[in-house]
């Protein structure tokens, strides 16, 4: 069998092994792929493995010995399903690698934003506000404890549920906002959890995270009308998709001073225009989405990518959503 990463630099830029897929077959990393390489680099393989190149129809019907597309992500929506089954392509992906990362990077954006680590950090080291200061210590920036405010979830899938736990160990009550409220009912009932209607999450947290999927209907989810029902001081989080925010109408608020902060690790465009309006926005602390990327979490992606490759060899196919 010919296995071809097209863009496998993510994944592993050298801090990990490809050593347990090079004995599954014969074996071609690409760091990244440029539009127009993907149909020469794939011809020939019957296993693909891509990150973010995008697989249509006309790509399926132009890759004869193509049998499996392993997408090295949860999301697959790079990927034309119906054009992969029409075309007998078995696609799979990889869920839940990243789950303890990204709750992880929820509160080190939300820390930031209420005790300013960085900033001051800043003042000691680069402006020598520390050994200025008449007193022993110093701040020039509110600083506020988790305890008792009110966390709000959009989505509850297993990041927010996760996001939920480390929530309540800070103290702080847990409204939750999801489709099917009916399918974790036991957390409302051991009292982890209140579930709410999404209007409720905005009017009554201090801090929002949104842990929901990209579809057309949460598309601009967070938009004017929305910012308009939250508290002036309340803290915006998202590690989701960055169009889950309309990102011009953030920006307003933030400069407004209708919303009190903004810590997101993906925008709409990646990596962004120089125009985006939340790069110059105030109170706002962007990463540039890697809450995905500790080596922990891309070494159990690399090991279920394997996992799945092995399977589908195997005539055992596991994680398929075609």
């Amino acid at each position: 069998m010919r296995i071809v990463v097209l863009d496998g630099h993510a994944l592993n830029p050298g801090d990990l092994s490809w050593e347990a897929l090079a004995a599954l077959g014969e074996l071609t990393v690409y760091d990244r792929c440029e539009p127009g390489q993907e149909l020469p680099r794939a011809r020939g393989a019957q296993i693909v493995l891509v990150n973010k190149v995008v697989f249509d129809e006309a790509r399926f019907a132009r890759l004869g010995d193509l049998q499996y597309l392993g997408v090295t992500a949860t999301g697959y929506n790079i990927v034309d399903i119906r054009a992969a089954r029409k075309h007998g392509v078995v696609v799979t992906n990889v869920p839940a690698y990243s789950t303890r990362s990204v709750a992880q990077m929820v509160f080190a954006l939300l820390l930031e934003m209420t005790q300013q680590v960085g900033h001051h950090s800043r003042m000691v080291r680069e402006e020598s506000r520390w050994s200025g200061s008449p007193d022993f210590c110093f701040w020039d920036r509110p600083l506020h404890e988790l305890d008792g405010r009110v966390l709000g979830l959009v989505g509850f899938g297993q990041i927010g549920r996760q996001v939920a736990c480390i929530g309540r160990a800070f103290g702080m009550q847990v409204l939750v906002h999801t489709a099917h409220p009916g399918n974790y009912a036991e957390h409302e009932q051991r009292g982890e959890v209140t579930f709410v209607s999404l209007d409720e999450v905005f009017r009554r947290s201090d801090v929002i995270s949104l842990h929901c999927p990209l579809t057309e209907r949460t598309r601009s989810l967070v938009d004017a009308s929305r910012l308009s029902l939250v508290k002036p001081s309340a803290l915006l989080i998202n590690t989701a998709r960055g169009a889950l925010l309309d990102e011009a109408a953030v920006g307003r608020a933030l400069a407004d001073g209708r919303l009190g902060g903004l810590g997101v690790d993906v925008l709409s465009c990646e990596p962004p225009d120089v125009e985006n309006p939340l790069l110059c926005a105030p109170n706002t602390f962007i990463t540039p989405h890697i809450a995905w990327a500790t080596r922990e979490a891309r070494q159990r992606l690399m090991d279920i990518v394997v996992d799945n490759v092995r399977a589908f060899l195997a005539g055992q196919p596991q994680n398929v959503v075609s």
